[in-house]
């Protein structure tokens, strides 16, 4: 970790000679707002707005059905998603826009154990999302003996790979603790079983580097032979699609034609408007495909992903880090007599954008800093967690951040019973 600002005015100079410090200007952010929760729901970009107004006038309300091949609506899935193929380094007939995370998620589950018979063990860890694990745990209840979930320590996933394991399911940022899963490593050792393996990016796509094809190790390596198989990831996190926004799923090329989608709608068959009683799939990753997209959805999306593609990757990726260093080593200075302790990896290259502390009063805590404009989020038992985009978040962000904090310690701010009782939402 580099030394730290000694006063806001040296993270001022920091964030002038930030080669991404134009990108802020095209979030609509709230004045008097730090916004430290982009992964967990992004900010709105400005061209979102009269994007979609343009949709709903000028190409629903002027062409109405003619849209879906005059604006190009029912090709919008596979143009979106080779864009999002570019950021998480697939080929661009790799990466579809559908559906949601979850329902993407069974798919892929459903179509891997299929291609791996014979095995019955989808093995995952601790840090997963729970809706990965529930999608493992409803296919269960569905195929019987034919498909169980196997959950072992984060640490322990490699030596726990065995003979009975068809798939390997990992979220590859953990979304309480940042840690970073090593991609590469997990791939390599996966395939080496005759596993296949399924990443979760919902914390990754537009945060760190990834790379689908030829995964990275934390070291910055690359992985020599067959990537990742299949992914599935977020579009209202760091790709900043809006509340709710369509997921994508990647499929490696060598499995398009061999996967059997178990949801099998009609815009995946091999000739939708044939109307066919009997269900054929269509020719690659369209095969994924269930039903009608969500033209508006998707065109906010788009947004979004455009943004993100025009900053420099590496440069997203190094401020990023520094932005996580900062934070971390602030809170430990400023912070270090209130009782928090560092639950994510100090190591930068270890952990996703993100960092959470961990705090017996964290949900109290976390609402006091609310009320008082700084944003990040809660996530049981006990961790507040902090999510920086380095398009729109600045080094002068995180000093009035954990300004805001120290003094919400230092006054017990946070001990008031409005702050105790637990929201739908934390």
């Amino acid at each position: 970790m580099s030394e730290l600002p000694m006063t806001r005015a040296d993270c001022e100079a920091l964030d002038t000679a930030d080669p991404l410090r134009s990108f802020r200007d095209r979030f609509d952010l709230p004045d008097g707002v730090i916004y430290l929760d982009g992964n967990s729901l992004g900010a709105l970009p400005k061209a979102t707005a009269p994007r979609l107004a343009e949709m709903v006038g000028g190409e629903w309300g002027g062409e109405l059905i003619r849209g879906w091949l005059s604006r190009g609506w029912m090709a919008a899935p596979r143009a979106v998603g080779a864009k999002i193929a570019r950021l998480v380094g697939a080929e661009a007939d790799e990466v579809l826009v559908a559906d949601t995370t979850a329902i993407n998620l069974f798919k892929l589950l459903a179509a891997a154990i299929e291609l791996n018979p014979g095995r019955t063990t989808v093995l995952s860890d601790t840090g997963n999302f729970p809706t990965d694990l529930y999608m493992v745990q409803g296919l269960g209840t569905l195929l019987g003996d034919r498909c169980r979930l196997r959950v072992v320590e984060p640490e322990a996933v490699e030596a726990a790979i065995d003979d009975d394991t068809a798939i390997v399911m990992l979220t590859e940022i953990d979304y309480r603790t940042g840690r970073r899963h090593d991609m590469a490593r997990g791939t390599r050792a996966a395939h080496a079983k005759g596993a296949l393996t399924i990443w979760d990016l919902a914390h990754s796509a537009g945060a760190i580097p990834v790379d689908l094809n030829r995964p990275l190790d934390l070291d910055g390596g690359r992985l020599d032979g067959p990537g990742a198989d299949f992914a599935v990831g977020c579009g209202y996190k760091y790709l900043n699609g809006g509340p709710g926004a369509p997921a994508f799923l990647y499929v490696a090329r060598r499995w398009q034609d061999k996967v059997r989608p178990a949801l099998s709608g009609w815009l995946g068959h091999a000739e939708p408007f044939a109307f066919d009683l009997d269900y054929r799939p269509a020719p690659g990753i369209d095969r994924m495909i269930c039903s009608t997209p969500s033209v508006l959805a998707v065109a906010a999306l788009d947004c979004g992903v455009e943004l993100m593609a025009e900053a420099d990757a590496a440069a997203r990726h190094a401020k990023s880090r520094a932005l996580g260093d900062l934070f971390v080593g602030l809170v430990e200075r400023d912070c270090a007599a209130h009782g928090f302790t560092l639950a994510s990896p100090r190591n930068s290259t270890q952990r996703g954008s993100q960092v959470s502390f961990a705090h017996p009063q964290g949900y109290s805590i976390m609402q006091a800093l609310i009320a008082r404009g700084v944003i990040g989020d809660f996530r049981a038992p006990d961790l507040i967690r902090f999510g920086f985009a380095p398009l729109y978040n600045g080094h002068a962000d995180v000093w009035d951040a954990v300004a805001t904090l120290r003094a919400v310690m230092e006054t017990a701010a946070w001990d008031r019973p409005e702050w105790r009782t637990r929201a739908a939402v934390t």
